[in-house]
């Protein structure tokens, strides 16, 4: 056996022996990877009192299992609605109350990072910890003009524990790949990739302050979100130094209320500021779990939004973005054919799948939650369901979209919690149907035109050349064409005919696009539908066949 295989069998048993001690065996038997090994019960005696609460006693297994543990609590803690009460409220500490690191170790981290005394990097640093979470742990602090900010330090040997994982993660998936009945179509082994990706980018501080430096340039001005400002020279692969935020926490409800805060309006600006993200930037917060969210209320009536830890940031490919969008369009609209069409077109279901039965099966899902409050609905079951359906059409997972299936899990609970009577399809409705005007209409069209602008220039540039070296190929035979000169004039007569309509069109081309700023700009605009509408007519009459 080799060295990776016997640890991660060894850190598969070692898994084994914390769920025991920690009275979870039922967590053993009903899982299929761990059920052969229950055999070595016997040898893992319970050390802990089984009568501390269910919940507390997973929270403590999942902090001693390691950060990739702990993360998933977050992801699950933010779904009340699916967990019973005592251990929604313990897994909710996983959010930012993991035992903390020693201060002074995180001194002396900091003071070999920076290579000088604590004292002067900062005018003060306060030891005891601000929050502790999975892979990173803050302290507040101030720089030496006294502004207020937040050091973020990641876990020594954190990196360490999470390869670990991951060994264990990728041995299981391969597993799942072999020998599980649908382990083909759910991908586990492109779902590990995907995922290890997401975890590894989170342990670069740098990376992390790039995303949130994007983030807030996305925002800027906007009366919804805040990001906070980031001190790049204080930031390091393993610190980061930004600007502390004063507000209240997500999920402290009562001060929410006591603050007065428009609850309505909050839970609604959460669902724009999720759409926004991924379908108007395209670049979108994933690790939206309570610890990372804070409210701001300056006016009561427009609670504003403030975000921190943006270590984990998804972004998705056009075609996803189009065929995403497509899909919430026609789930509002009913429109379960358009639904199946769109499964079929991007080939997230095999093309040979009849289209009648995949819209059938779509619509007995669907139709049952459509225009119901959130406080009547679930996502998550509706997820599920769809899962179930989905495999009698060999529908494959699509790991590219993992994170994104993930942040709306987390805004689902975020806004039950917040306001359980949201109406998620009116507030996302006119979003996503704004965005696919913009994608599919003329102004689309001539954003793509002027986009190519640069490649059409180019390209009408070095035609002249390859028309010359062709014609000299010709004339010296090397093309080996036995034409006669009748046919070589002709060869060069439609050669230059050909010149002439591609300089037509892209003249055209660039008077088009010169109408449209002016009627997108100017006050004036009948001067850009004069260019337009000339455009439009050379370029069909510079058509080939004109």
């Amino acid at each position: 056996m080799s060295v990776w295989r016997r640890k991660t069998l060894l850190r598969m048993i070692e898994i084994q022996r914390v769920l025991v001690r920690h009275g979870l065996d039922e967590i053993i038997t009903a899982t299929h990877f761990l059920r052969p090994l229950r055999f070595l019960f016997a040898l893992f005696p319970k050390a802990r009192d089984v009568s501390e609460s269910l919940g507390k006693r997973i929270r403590l297994a999942l902090i001693e299992l390691g950060p990739i543990f702990v993360k998933f609590g977050q992801a699950i803690s933010t779904r009340r609605d699916l967990l019973p009460p005592d251990i929604a409220d313990e897994l909710a500490l996983l959010q930012d109350r993991v035992p903390p690191f020693p201060a002074d170790e995180a001194k002396d981290i900091l003071e070999g990072i920076y290579g000088k005394p604590i004292d002067e990097v900062f005018s003060r640093f306060d030891r005891e910890p601000f929050a502790a979470a999975s892979i990173a742990q803050v302290h507040t602090a101030a720089l030496q003009d006294g502004t207020e900010v937040i050091v973020k330090l990641l876990r020594p040997g954190v990196r360490d524990l999470i390869e670990r994982d991951l060994d264990v993660l990728q041995a299981l998936a391969g597993l799942a790949n072999t020998y599980w009945e649908t382990g083909k179509r759910l991908r586990p082994l492109e779902v590990v990739a995907e995922y290890e990706k997401t975890i590894i980018d989170e342990l670069d501080l740098m990376r992390e302050a790039a995303n949130t430096v994007q983030l807030k340039r996305n925002f800027e001005g906007s009366d919804l979100l805040y990001v906070p400002e980031i001190y790049y020279d204080y930031c390091r692969p393993a610190v980061l130094v930004q600007e502390r935020i004063n507000g209240i926490p997500i999920s402290d409800m009562d001060a929410l209320r006591a603050s007065g805060a428009n609850i309505q309006v909050l839970a609604e600006n959460g669902v724009e500021i999720f759409f926004t993200q991924v379908f108007k930037h395209n670049f979108f917060h994933a690790d939206m779990h309570p610890g990372n969210i804070f409210v701001t209320v300056d006016d009561r009536e427009k609670p504003r939004y403030a975000a921190v830890d943006f270590g984990i940031v998804g972004t998705l490919d056009p075609k996803d973005q189009r065929y995403l969008a497509g899909n919430f369009l026609a789930f509002f609209d009913r429109d379960y054919h358009q639904i199946a069409k769109l499964h079929i077109d991007s080939g997230w279901v095999p093309a040979e799948t009849r289209i009648d039965e995949l819209e059938s099966a779509v619509r007995s899902v669907c139709d049952p939650i459509f225009n119901k409050p959130l406080s009547e609905i679930s996502f998550a079951q509706v997820m599920i369901s769809l899962f179930e359906t989905a495999r009698r059409f060999n529908m494959e997972i699509q790991p590219q979209l993992i994170l994104l299936q993930k942040t709306l899990f987390n805004i689902e609970g975020l806004g039950r919690q917040l306001y359980p009577e949201l109406d998620l399809w009116k507030t996302a409705h006119p979003i996503l149907r704004q965005w696919m005007e913009g994608q599919i209409g003329p102004r689309a069209a001539l954003q793509q035109l002027r986009d190519d602008l640069p490649q059409i220039h180019d390209s009408i540039r070095k035609l002249p050349g390859i028309v010359r070296y062709l014609s000299e190929q010709i004339e010296h035979d090397r093309l080996n064409l036995d034409v006669r000169a009748s046919e070589l004039e002709e060869i060069h007569q439609q050669l230059k005919l050909q010149q002439r309509q591609r300089f037509t069109l892209a003249a055209s081309a660039t008077v088009i696009l010169s109408g449209t700023l002016i009627v997108t700009l100017a006050a004036t605009t009948w001067p850009g539908w004069l260019l337009i509408t000339g455009g439009v007519l050379a370029a069909f009459t510079g058509r080939p066949g004109q």
